[in-house]
Order: C-alpha cells, then structure tokens, then sequence
C-alpha cells in the first residue's frame, strides 16, 4: 500500500487499509482508497503545471455538481461525481508542499472504457455527454472560472505551434516537417468555430471541454452509462468542440498513440451513433450548434494533433509520456483522422 498521508485530511467513516495507483490518465495523479468498512475513493493530486488556478477547478467542479444533483432536478437512477469534505470543511486539501489534493467516492460495479468495443457503448456515451451539457443548458457559464484560459481557442494552439517550431528548442522540427505542414496547411479552418463565437452566432455554454468515453462511467452489467467523470476543464466553451472531441477519441479504428497509422481510420458509422445518442438526450442545441458538429469534430481532431504536435516540439512538458517520440506518434494518428475526415465530409454533413 502507497503511504498518502492527505487522506487523513479528509472525512472518512474509518480507517484507511489500502491506496495505490489507479487509472492510466495523463495529468493528475490518481489512487485508489480502500477503507476498514469496505467504502471506496478515488484520491488525486492535481496537476499544477496544468491547472494553475486550482481553486477555480474545485470551485467549478463543486458549483456544477451541485446543479447537476438539485433535489428538483434529481433522478434517483442518475448519479453525480461527489466530492468528499475535509474536516476543515473544504473539499480540497493543501499539503506542506503546496499541492492541491481532492476525494471522490467511488462508484462500484462500473466501469470505463478506454476505446470503443461497440456502437451501442459509443451511442450510450454520447447520450451520456449530451445530458451532461442538456442538464446545465440553464445555468450561467459565467460563473465559472476559464481555468485554462483559451483552451479550445485553435488559433492560439496555432500561435503556440508557430513560436515552438520557430524556437525549435529541442531540435525536433526536422523530424516533424511533415507533420508541421500538414497543420500549417489547415490554420485557416481553425478560426471557423472561435468566429462563429465572437459574431455571436454560437452560444457559451458550460462544457465539459475533455470529452472522450473513457471519461464516462458506465454500469458493468448493463453498460448504460453512470456520470460523466474528469470534470477538471468544465468550464465556458462550444457544445460542438465537446462532442468533436468524443468524435476524434471515439471514431478512431485505432489507439489515440498507434503507430501503425494503417490501423487508424475515421468510422462514419461510429460518427453516426454517436451522434444520435448526442443528440437525442441534448435537445437545447441552436440550428447553429446542430449545422457546425461535423465541423466540432474535425476542430478537436486537427487542435488535439497540434496540441501533441506543439508538447512534442517543447520537450513533452504537458502530455505524460510512455517513450521516446509519444506526442508525436500521438499527433500522426490526430492528422490521420483529420485526412480521413476530409475525405468522408459530404457523409459527415448529410448524417
């Protein structure tokens, strides 16, 4: 058992017997907590090299929580991410080295899925994700904290690709001048979205802004889906970026790091499922909103690609990485989708 000494900060009903490391995400650090009743959390420390404003994601998390879970709003069958108090009453814990630590109950006998084993899987997360936005259509985006300011704004992702290959600090570009044209190549797409959001066209709404399915809990043995997890970057932003965003995980025939990029395609029968299950459980979306999701999911495909693109060129600070070259391998399998997608996009329109 890992010794974690801040979950003694924390309320719990009896003695802690056993924490290790859980999950396989990217940013923060996660354990598993097992206390002497058999209760179970999910203990994590947040990343500040991501999350500069700590207390704006725990506020956030909280105040939609607590939207979501209202007494008149609450369906016994859907449940919420619960956070669990401190003693002080908070419901996140700064230890003697500055770091930010938080308590969740753990949900048992579900699951997550880190790809797409079916269409009904992918179908029931987007219905997943599409009540998560539907459920918070009426609350005011403004009252959350942009803990990551401009995070789905493209074009900054693209300013940021220009300066790192310009600084070239790692000496990385020569082997990713294919790559960097390929993106180079699609700037002009990339303001479409953040236009339509300045001319008022398309609303703010409260998004999750990470919405890929191994980010939904769903039941093990029925497989419909649970809650919506990671609620970190649930903040401001498009409806369509959050759906584009599941589409470039979702749709993927192959891992988001493959590098066989043979095995990665762009689905359009998985772009369909997913898509009716969106859209059957969000129904506050604008004409506007419905028209650009095809353009949701090629935004999210291309910015994720320049993301791992730009992480590469800087020295890997931001994605965790497994070996030499990751964010790179992760980037080729983002154009990949971004080619394919191009090539299918009357289908994508018509569906």
């Amino acid at each position: 058992m890992y010794e974690v000494k801040q979950i003694s900060e924390f309320q719990l009903p009896a003695p802690v017997v056993c924490c290790d490391p859980y999950g396989n995400g990217h940013i923060n650090d996660t354990y598993l907590v097992e206390d002497a009743r058999g209760n179970r959390y999910i203990l994590q420390r947040i990343n500040q090299n991501v999350f500069k404003d700590c207390e704006g994601v725990m506020t956030n998390i909280q105040l939609v929580t607590r939207h979501i879970s209202r007494p008149d709003r609450h369906n016994a069958a859907q449940e919420v991410l619960t956070l669990v108090p401190c003693h002080d009453g908070m419901f996140w814990h700064v230890d003697g080295l500055g770091e930010y630590w938080r308590l969740y109950h753990f949900t048992r006998n579900s699951i997550c899925f880190e790809q797409v084993d079916s269409l009904e899987v992918f179908r029931e997360s987007g219905v997943a994700f599409g009540n998560f936005i539907n459920q918070l259509a009426d609350f005011d985006a403004a009252q959350l904290t942009e803990t990551i300011p401009d995070f789905h704004n493209t074009p900054r992702r693209y300013a940021a690709l220009r300066e790192a290959v310009a600084e070239d600090a790692f000496d990385r570009a020569k082997t990713a001048r294919r790559e960097i044209a390929f993106a180079l190549a699609r700037e002009e797409f990339a303001a479409t979205l953040i236009n339509l959001q300045k001319s008022g066209k398309m609303p703010i709404r409260v998004t999750h802004n990470d919405a890929k399915l191994n980010n939904v809990l769903f039941c093990k043995d029925t497989r419909a889906h649970l809650y919506v997890i990671d609620l970190d970057t649930t903040m401001p932003g498009l409806a369509v970026t959050d759906f584009g965003d599941s589409i470039r995980f979702g749709a993927a025939t192959g891992a988001e790091d493959e590098r066989d990029l043979d095995k990665v395609n762009f689905s359009i029968e998985h772009y369909r499922a997913y898509k009716d299950g969106f859209l059957t459980a969000c129904t506050s979306l604008t004409p506007c909103e419905t028209e650009h999701l095809p353009h949701g999911a090629k935004m999210m495909a291309l910015e994720c690609g320049v993301r791992f693109l730009t992480d590469h060129l800087n020295g890997d600070t931001y994605f965790k990485i497994g070996r030499e070259g990751h964010n790179l391998d992760r980037c080729r399998t983002q154009f990949k989708l971004v080619a394919d997608m191009e090539k299918q996009w009357d289908a994508m329109r018509s569906s």
